[in-house]
């Protein structure tokens, strides 16, 4: 079962609602970033299918906070009425101290690790995936890595 290809969100959603996944940046976002992500998510739009539509907000600042406070690099807004659309925040304001630290191809794997992350809850979300915090967290890991991998093996860098 992949739950990226699951779909149980049938039993929730018509024909008619808006879907896809969609990128928003700051301005602020570096501009290898930008295209390191753009690149990850035009793949992902090939080989997954968004049935609600998803909007992924880039952000310049090194974390950002969560609804609950916490402050974080990527959160997923999971609406309680499926009426209501949910998004994506990612923060990537450390670049430079990423570049620095790691280098180019880990400091942008990073953000695509993150993407995939948030992504997985989102599959989560529109599946009904019922599972305790703890197992939503470490099912979205996975997954993250898992993507990243399947991502890696059409590119020489991300």
């Amino acid at each position: 079962m992949h739950i990226w290809t699951l779909d149980n969100w049938t039993k929730y959603y018509s024909v008619n609602c808006r879907r896809g996944l969609r990128l928003k940046f700051d301005k602020e976002v570096d501009v290898e970033v930008r295209r390191a992500i753009k690149e990850f998510c035009k793949w992902l739009r090939r080989e997954y299918y968004f049935p609600v539509r998803i909007p992924i907000y880039i952000k310049s600042h090194r974390r950002i906070k969560a609804l609950d406070g916490d402050i974080v690099v990527g959160t997923f807004f999971e609406p309680f009425d499926r009426n209501v659309e949910p998004y994506i925040r990612i923060a990537t304001g450390d670049y430079e101290d990423l570049l620095k630290k790691w280098g180019k191809s880990k400091a942008l794997t990073a953000y695509i690790i993150t993407i995939a992350h948030e992504l997985t809850h989102y599959f989560q979300w529109i599946n009904d995936i019922s599972l305790t915090d703890i197992g939503r967290e470490r099912q979205a890991t996975n997954y993250s890595y898992y993507i990243k991998d399947e991502y890696s093996e059409t590119r020489d860098h991300p």
